[in-house]
């Protein structure tokens, strides 16, 4: 038995956008690697490590097992909510053993009366069952809302997946630059080893001076300084991607003990905005206005009258023997009618308290909307230009390795200083180092791409 529902029906936002201005310049990039599937992204790297981290990060990540079981009390809350437009039925059972006072006002009559037992025993067995009817539909628009609000949780829990598998792949490539830089500066430090050997050698012949050895003795220490703190950076990436695959620091390093090269990016399609309606964030956002929509109704419908059906079938007897005869059974009918006629403005300000809630939630969803777009117009220009940076290093790198070569072979053959010779294998050192953190934060801007555009789920 069901009534009229109050309040506003739900009408899903327009989610409306303009082209990414930023999409063409990523479509337009020359890759070799297809576009991956945007749910499976980090196939598009062709890395079967970084495959295996994400796997383990989302079969194993504590926030996902977390945000699991709040889906759970979501849903458990929904259900909850709709077993309250059903009838409530509870059975019920004591015995009773009673001594009368005889000072009671009970007990000072019934004591003149002739067969007077102070002791005495009740037994009663029944079942009850309580119905609101939902008249004005305050109960289905509970209902409507505890489920937008799972639906919510559930979206939520998809936007952990999403942030866990993209901080996995973040930290893995970092992990991949890092172990790059160390080899290239290894590699230099054994060049400016040999031009520190190569200036003593020559100090003993008489052909430099003190002054030329400490200024070849400051580079080497140079590159050698940069060591540590590599290998301090290194560590914490390699600990963080530990705990996201929710395992104690330490625990899967030595896996990643060996360095690997970074891989290409593959090709990403982001050339249109309704890719951010499977954003989990934009689609919690939403469920979230659904809920505080349902809201309103549930406050209106306490303007309206409440009526509840109440029954009772049930036996009482004095003897356990006559207990489930005709003379003792009892059964009752309850109808309930409650109103809230006059509350001082409560029901006024609950009504005003779930309109503002509504429009709350919408301009969160709209500013969530914002956020995304701009999340991704920020990593395809990240990404374009990083990838051009990248070509401009490499090419730098080979004319400086050329004017490396040759400032070492002007300076022993004594037509340069060496401090010429020392500033050329600096430069070369500067972009050197420069080329893999590029290369690494290159593949973690098209990370930053995929998950902006809801990728991962």
């Amino acid at each position: 038995m069901v009534g009229c529902t109050v309040g506003p029906n739900y009408l899903k936002p327009d989610l409306t956008l303009a082209p990414f201005h930023n999409a063409a310049s990523v479509a337009d990039r020359a890759v070799a690697q297809p576009a991956p599937p945007l749910d499976q992204w980090w196939i598009g790297f062709c890395d079967p490590e970084l495959t295996k981290i994400i796997q383990r990060a989302l079969a194993q990540n504590l926030d996902i097992q977390a945000s699991l079981e709040r889906v759970q009390q979501a849903r458990a809350a929904a259900k909850t909510a709709g077993a309250k437009l059903l009838p409530a039925i509870d059975a019920s059972t004591q015995a009773l053993a009673m001594r009368q006072s005889l000072e009671s006002p009970i007990g000072a009559i019934a004591q003149t009366l002739p067969g007077y037992n102070r002791n005495a025993e009740i037994y009663d067995v029944g079942a009850s069952a309580s119905w609101e009817i939902d008249l004005f539909g305050g109960l289905r628009r509970g209902e409507e809302s505890a489920k937008a609000e799972a639906d919510a949780a559930e979206a939520m829990q998809s936007g952990v997946r999403v942030s866990v598998a993209a901080d996995a792949a973040d930290a893995y490539f970092q992990i991949r630059g890092l172990q790059a830089r160390l080899k290239v500066i290894e590699g230099l430090i054994t060049t400016d080893a040999k031009l520190f050997d190569l200036i003593r050698l020559r100090k003993t012949n008489g052909m430099s001076t003190d002054r030329e050895v400490a200024q070849a003795d400051a580079v080497l220490a140079l590159a050698q300084g940069a060591v540590p703190l590599l290998k301090i950076e290194l560590e914490a990436q390699l600990n963080r991607l530990d705990v996201l695959m929710g395992a104690q620091p330490g625990t899967y390093a030595g896996e990643l003990s060996a360095s690997a090269p970074l891989p290409h990016v593959p090709l990403i399609t982001a050339n249109s905005s309704d890719l951010l309606r499977r954003r989990p964030d934009i689609i919690a956002a939403e469920r979230n206005i659904a809920a505080a929509n349902a809201g309103i109704g549930a406050a209106l419908s306490d303007y309206y009258p409440k009526l509840s059906l109440s029954g009772l079938l049930g036996f009482e007897s004095l003897t356990p023997s006559h207990l489930f005869k005709s003379a003792t059974f009892q059964p009752t009918a309850i109808a309930g009618l409650r109103w809230r006629i006059f509350d001082f403005g409560k029901i006024d300000g609950e009504v005003a308290l779930a309109n503002a809630a509504t429009r709350e939630a919408l301009a969160r969803y709209r500013q969530t909307v914002l956020h995304a777009a701009e999340d991704v117009e920020n990593a395809c220009a990240a990404l374009v230009q990083l990838e051009a940076h990248g070509r401009d290093v490499t090419r730098q790198i080979g004319a400086l390795t050329l004017a490396r070569d040759e400032s070492q072979e002007a300076y022993r053959a004594g037509l340069i200083a060496l401090t010429d010779a020392l500033d050329a294998n600096r430069q070369l050192l500067v972009a050197e180092d420069d080329l893999p953190r590029t290369q690494a934060d290159t593949a973690r801007a098209a990370v930053r791409l995929f998950r902006a555009l809801g990728g991962g789920w």
